[in-house]
């Protein structure tokens, strides 16, 4: 027995062994014996590191982790970034499965020498289900240096411009402050043909970033010159700009005139004026903002004292938005000064200045005068936007937030969108933040929580409806009572030409003076400052800022003379405002042409011709005009023209449109004025 019992005993053992040795030969070599679907996933490494200073703004953020994460628990909540103090910080998180990686890239860069603070919070687990044992957290600082070169934002003139001014200024904007040591005549160069050296100054505008190369004479006209900025231009922490930037343009054929005010409201000498107004100034070209501004542009009164306000820029013109009603039957003087420059450097020559007298009652309670798209209308595009005009100033914060004081709905449900005001035309704009539903009746509405600039507020609700189309297209601009009229003038109306003709109305409004026209030069009537010309002025001012406010638009050159363009938006932008026609533009397509002008438009004298073809028709082509338009001498144009201040009819030019001014004269000189039908809604 004892034999046996002993025999039993080591065989028992031997397969305890056997089984020992079996067990760890199954184990992964790769993981030492460790299972790691039990073990919590820690972070290895850290960028930029805990406690680091001086870390560039421009970091990205990044960890990495022992092993494989679930992806979808690394996100913006799970990994945080915070500073100053628990601000969050926006920004994007992502994550590489072949690293292990979590990354975090901020929305921009951040802010300099602030400390921040990252997290990965235990929401972050593993592909096992295992999460973080604790929060990983670290916080950096970062340096008071960029680590970024500096770059050219804007350039004037702009790049391949042609007919820039030869009695301009040359200037660069820069995306950050620049050591003014570092500006000067060796890296701020310009050359003329044959790479020969203009004479000038260069001087640096440190509140706006701007280097100004300032000629000693004005440039030769017709003749094409390059601009330098070098490497030398340094930051104000010592980073210089990563290349040379270079650009070009082109002078024009003539000295150009200094800029002008074309038109202003309220207008000179002017009385009843509604206490509540603004006061706006119209310029003759695009000009430079930094110089409008309360010292270029004043108000006074009475007498001598100023008054309180804020001066905006917009589109050519400047408005002055007092801070509260002016007083009752007082006159008052506004002043622009010579201060006032264009994008070119040149100043107007003289102060423009004017005066208006206020009414001597309060404004009545504001009211909407005119909206789009119209009550009732139908077949409106679903990318439309909703506008209403008021009677008068209004305050913003009234329109603007809360913004339930100017909603869209559908069956009473909200639209959601934003909401804008323009202080110079009083109109409030509702943009939907996506296209409407088709075939659906939508209803706008104005509340009495919208309040004048004296606090009085509407008398009742604003409400209309329209119903959207039941396909896509591109909105028709709403001309409403506008659309009769052939010729409609913010200040005069004068005709020298005994063949000109009218196929409609003419009007003026704020002004009365309409000149020149016997019954045979017009087919319509006559509204000289009467009701009827100011209902179209303020349908004008809704069609204007429809206009301005389509969405999209493809940018043009300078010149689009020789081009075909299809159906859609275009626009000029801030570094080519005006737009100039030369030789023949064909518009082919049926459709809706808008084109949205910054500063001037300007067709050539005896060369130039707007062609419709394939369908297109004048009726569905606009042109919203930031300051003034010209049509030259014997040219052909083609829709309806909505300018900011005046429009010129050279002799002979025939207009297959309207010539609608918001504040300025419409001027013309023999001119047949073919008006087309009304567009639409």
């Amino acid at each position: 027995m004892t034999v046996m019992r002993r025999y039993y005993n080591h065989t028992t053992w031997c397969i305890a062994f056997l089984l020992l040795i079996l067990g760890a030969g199954c184990s992964d070599p790769d993981k030492t014996g460790t299972n790691p679907g039990l073990v919590p996933p820690t972070v290895l490494s850290e960028t930029p590191l805990s406690g680091a200073v001086g870390v560039c703004p421009s970091a990205v953020v990044t960890v990495t982790f022992s092993m494989a994460m679930n992806p979808s628990t690394i996100n913006a909540t799970i990994f945080t970034l915070t500073g100053p103090g628990a601000t969050p910080v926006a920004g994007a998180v992502t994550y590489n499965a072949s690293s292990n990686t979590a990354t975090f890239t901020p929305s921009t860069a951040l802010t300099l020498s602030t400390l921040y603070t990252a997290t990965i919070t235990t929401g972050a687990t593993s592909v096992y289900s295992i999460a973080l044992a604790n929060n990983f957290v670290w916080s950096f600082t970062t340096g008071s240096n960029p680590c970024a070169s500096p770059t050219v934002l804007s350039v004037a003139p702009p790049n391949l411009a042609v007919s820039a001014c030869p009695n301009t200024v040359v200037t660069a904007t820069f995306s950050r402050a620049m050591n003014s040591d570092t500006i000067n005549g060796t890296t701020f160069t310009l050359a003329g043909p044959g790479n020969t050296a203009v004479a000038g100054i260069v001087t640096y505008n440190a509140p706006n970033n701007t280097a100004i190369f300032t000629p000693s004479s004005t440039l030769d006209v017709s003749t094409l010159y390059t601009a330098t900025i070098t490497t030398g231009a340094q930051d104000t922490f010592g980073n210089a700009l990563a290349s040379n930037f270079v650009w070009s343009f082109t002078t024009d054929t003539a000295i150009c005139p200094p800029p002008t005010v074309v038109s202003e409201t309220p207008l000179s000498g002017v009385g009843g004026v509604c206490p509540n107004t603004v006061v706006t100034a119209t310029f003759s070209r695009a000009m430079n903002p930094a110089t409008i501004n309360d010292t270029t542009f004043t108000l006074k009164g009475p007498g001598t004292t100023a008054v309180a306000g804020i001066v905006t820029y917009a589109a050519s013109t400047a408005t002055f938005t007092p801070s509260s009603p002016l007083a009752l039957s007082t006159l008052y003087t506004a002043t622009i000064t010579t201060g006032a420059q264009d994008t070119f450097g040149n100043a107007l020559t003289s102060n423009f200045v004017w005066t208006f007298t206020t009414g001597s009652t309060t404004c009545p309670p504001p009211t909407v005068v005119s909206v789009a798209p119209p009550n009732g209308s139908s077949g409106i595009c679903p990318s439309s936007l909703v506008l209403a005009t008021f009677s008068e100033a209004m305050n913003p914060d009234t329109i603007i937030s809360p913004a339930t004081n100017f909603t869209l709905a559908a069956s009473g449900t909200p639209v959601a969108g934003t909401v804008t005001y323009d202080v110079s035309s009083y109109v409030a704009t509702f943009t939907p933040t996506s296209p409407l539903a088709l075939n659906t009746v939508y209803t706008a509405t104005i509340t009495t929580g919208v309040e004048g600039l004296a606090g009085d507020p509407l008398a009742s609700n604003y409400v209309w409806t329209f119903t959207t189309a039941t396909a896509a297209c591109q909105a028709i601009v709403p001309l409403g009572t506008a659309c009769g009229f052939g010729i409609l003038a913010g200040s005069t109306v004068t005709n020298s030409g005994a063949s000109t003709f009218v196929s409609g109305d003419i009007g003026v409004w704020a002004g009365s003076a309409i000149t020149g026209f016997a019954p045979s030069n017009y087919s319509g009537t006559l509204h000289a400052g009467d009701a009827t010309a100011q209902t179209a002025q303020g349908d004008l001012t809704t069609a204007y800022n429809f206009a301005a406010g389509a969405a999209g638009g493809a940018v043009l050159i300078g010149d689009i003379g020789g081009q075909t363009l299809a159906p859609g938006v275009y626009k000029t932008t801030s570094a080519q405002p005006s737009l100039g026609i030369t030789g023949n533009l064909t518009l082919s397509g049926n459709g809706v042409y808008i084109f949205q002008i910054l500063s001037t438009l300007t067709t050539a004298a005896t060369n130039s011709e707007v062609i419709l073809s394939g369908g297109a028709t004048s009726q569905d082509v606009f042109w919203q005009v930031g300051s003034s338009a010209t049509l030259g001498t014997t040219t052909i144009f083609a829709g309806t023209i909505m300018a900011q201040a005046s429009i010129t009819l050279g002799t002979g030019a025939t207009l297959n449109g309207r010539a609608l001014a918001k504040t300025g004269a419409v001027t013309l000189l023999s001119n047949p004025v073919n008006v087309p039908p009304c567009p639409g809604p």
